[in-house]
């Protein structure tokens, strides 16, 4: 059977060393971008300290970048359609790299938010103006290859970052964590430019939708706000957060009502009109937010109760990114080989199987125990976001390539911002009520408990000595109760999500 016609803004794929470089120059631009978005965590106290200023105004380096970032990567399809994908793809890189020259250079604190803001709003366009761009470099049939090397660059970023961060912060300057950005960023521009300038889509001169964009700042930056903050304000206690949440709710409705009748929307919701798009945006973003739940609970548990330094929990944590680069590959030569709701659906159990394994955490383990789950989660993560992104672009006019990509990593980044913030909260909360069970049980007029306190007297102890011993044991296990709770919870999500799959529609 023939394939049907391609449609008429389809490009012919670049062909022998001008696709390798244009791969290499995108896939450098998404790696910096990704990296930029954890390589400053690690650095706060280092820069707080430089500031003068305390660790928690020191978060509003990150905080800032975020909403910036999250208001302008919905932006990417109006801006390549109303400027031109490349042009907008190399502009955002060069004023990114401006913009990181300018972080490293600043003197205050003011100064470097008001930088991140700025970088961050460069930064948007840049992710999925890259992946729509590459997958036109590419033949249709090599199109899960295209995937899977610019999913590479997007596993490997958030692991090497803190690392790398650390490593700058302890040994050169914070300020090289934005340095770096430059020789990367002036080379990925560079080549871009020169091979893709003459592939430039026709542009249409659309007006600009001013109402949907302030409507976008206003819900987007405000529940960016109170995802960011929510945990150091006790959520919902605080009148902050709670303003803030409302703020968002209602610019939200306002935002949706009018985008869906603007005659020209600066963000395209009829997108979700088509069903493989819809359902894979939908499972990518709860994919991915259950899967931050492990990759914030698990290393911090790991250093506040188990007693690992940062350097080993970032260890235990990287065989799943470097598994999930090996396979990578792999599954972008045989993609097309088969339908790929199967390996989602397969991966998503693999996914519930690891986190299943997890379930049997205890405080007695091992560092080869905590490993094993990350192995078998990086081999499962290739197997699916490889194929729910072919999912997710599947009958989609190149034209809309951008937009949808805009869209959906939007709402997978996100999700990845909720999860990690609710699973922190609920890791916390839960722990607090195993607390208050377990330490029913401890109570002096058990005999059990009374023997135990006796001995730990008779072995040198005082009284407030032991008290605090029991209380930093109660605490260690009620967290690793909390923990393997939450990793339950993940794994039942993943087995659905499995199911799920299959109600998309993919197109061969």
């Amino acid at each position: 059977m023939n394939p049907p016609p391609a449609p008429a803004t389809q490009l012919p794929p670049l062909e022998g060393n001008a696709r390798v470089l244009v791969t290499i120059s995108l896939a450098l631009a998404t790696f910096m971008d990704v990296l930029d978005t954890t390589i400053a965590n690690v650095s706060i106290p280092a820069i707080a300290g430089d500031m003068g200023v305390s660790a928690s105004q020191g978060t509003w380096v990150i905080t800032s970048f975020a909403v910036a970032n999250g208001i302008s990567v919905p932006l990417a399809g109006w801006l390549a359609q109303r400027f031109g994908q490349v042009r907008v793809f190399v502009w955002s890189t060069l004023l990114f790299v401006l913009t990181s020259w300018l972080c490293g250079l600043s003197s205050s604190l003011g100064m470097l938010v008001l930088f991140r803001v700025l970088q961050g709003l460069a930064a948007g366009p840049m992710i999925p103006l890259s992946q729509s761009l590459l997958l036109q470099s590419y033949p249709p049939a090599k199109a899960g290859i295209a995937l899977a090397i610019w999913l590479m660059a997007t596993a490997v970023a958030p692991v090497i970052g803190p690392v790398l961060g650390g490593w700058i912060s302890d040994n050169v300057t914070w300020r090289w964590i934005f340095y770096i950005n430059i020789p990367t960023g002036l080379a990925a521009a560079g080549v871009s430019w020169m091979l893709l300038k003459h592939r430039e889509l026709p542009t249409v001169r659309l007006p600009v939708d001013t109402i949907g964009l302030v409507l976008l700042v206003i819900w987007v930056g405000s529940m960016q706000l109170v995802l960011d903050l929510g945990k150091d304000r006790d959520w919902f206690a605080s009148t902050e957060i709670i303003t803030l949440a409302i703020i968002a709710f209602v610019g939200f409705c306002f935002f949706l009502v009018w985008e869906l009748t603007e005659k020209h929307p600066i963000v395209d919701l009829y997108l979700f009109k088509q069903r493989s798009f819809a359902l894979g945006t939908l499972i990518i973003s709860v994919g991915y937010g259950v899967f931050y739940i492990c990759v914030i609970v698990q290393p911090l548990w790991m250093q506040q109760y188990m007693g690992y330094t940062a350097t080993w929990a970032g260890l235990a944590s990287a065989p799943a990114g470097l598994m999930a680069v090996l396979f990578m590959p792999i599954v972008g030569k045989v993609i097309n080989k088969a339908d790929p709701r199967l390996f989602v659906s397969i991966a998503f159990v693999v996914m519930a199987c690891a986190f299943f394994m997890r379930t049997e955490f205890n405080t007695l383990m091992s560092f080869k125990d905590m490993v094993m789950p990350q192995l078998i989660q990086g081999i499962a993560m290739a197997w699916f976001f490889v194929p729910i992104s072919a999912i997710i672009i599947m009958g989609l006019d190149p034209s809309k390539l951008a937009a949808a990509m805009g869209l959906s990593n939007f709402m997978r980044i996100t999700a990845s911002a909720f999860g990690a913030s609710v699973s922190v909260t609920l890791w916390e909360d839960r722990a607090v009520l195993h607390h208050a069970q377990l330490a029913e049980s401890l109570s002096p007029y058990r005999s059990q408990a009374r023997m135990m306190m006796e001995e730990m007297q008779r072995q040198g102890m005082s009284q407030d000595q032991v008290l605090y011993s029991i209380n930093r044991m109660v605490d260690v296990q009620a967290a690793t109760l909390s923990a393997v709770e939450l990793f339950y919870v993940s794994a039942v999500i993943f087995l659905g999500l499995s199911v799920l799959v299959w109600f998309a529609r993919p197109s061969r």
